[in-house]
């Protein structure tokens, strides 16, 4: 039998990149991400460094994961509109974004998310204010928060912007 271990833990949306990071360094421990859920992720005995773990904000598509899985990938899981994929690592580099302009788009799909329901508990908040009810505080701090994660994916997003203009 395997051997299997489960951590909890958070990661912002904004900060998917930050937990791809340490999904890798934990299958560089000998420890490959087998399944998720909502701040849970299960892994299982793996040769140090046998994996590489990759994840994308995607909408359901069952030809997008069959697809990656024709290039190599496991489909591990996937928690709301994230996708995880594990690839050996004896197939090389491992990258679902083939250029700028496609980490770009995924950036603003992420940024699109973020907005939609920072300004959903905006309004929420300003109503609940505006009735009394001590609950909009929370819907406005929830929106404020969510307002700095805006602010970081654009940050990204400028920097690739950047990047692509020093390349052409």
């Amino acid at each position: 039998m395997t051997e299997r271990r489960t951590i909890r833990k958070w990661f912002f949306v904004w900060d998917f990149d930050k937990e791809e990071q340490w999904l890798n360094e934990m299958a560089m421990n000998g420890w490959a991400l087998c399944s998720v859920g909502f701040c849970t992720y299960t892994f299982e005995r793996c040769e140090p460094g046998q994996y590489m773990i990759r994840l994308e904000m995607h909408g359901p598509d069952e030809d997008y994961i069959r697809f990656m899985e024709e290039t190599g990938c496991e489909y591990v899981g996937r928690v709301f509109q994230w996708i995880y994929f594990r690839r050996s690592a004896e197939y090389g580099e491992f990258d679902i974004f083939s250029d700028i302009d496609s980490r770009i788009a995924h950036l603003n799909r992420i940024a699109t998310a973020i907005l939609l329901i920072a300004v959903a508990n905006l309004l929420i908040g300003f109503m609940n204010v505006s009735i009394g009810t001590r609950l909009g505080s929370v819907n406005l701090i929830l929106a404020s928060l969510l307002t700095y994660g805006l602010g970081r994916i654009h940050g990204k997003i400028e920097a690739l912007e950047k990047e692509r203009f020093f390349r052409e």
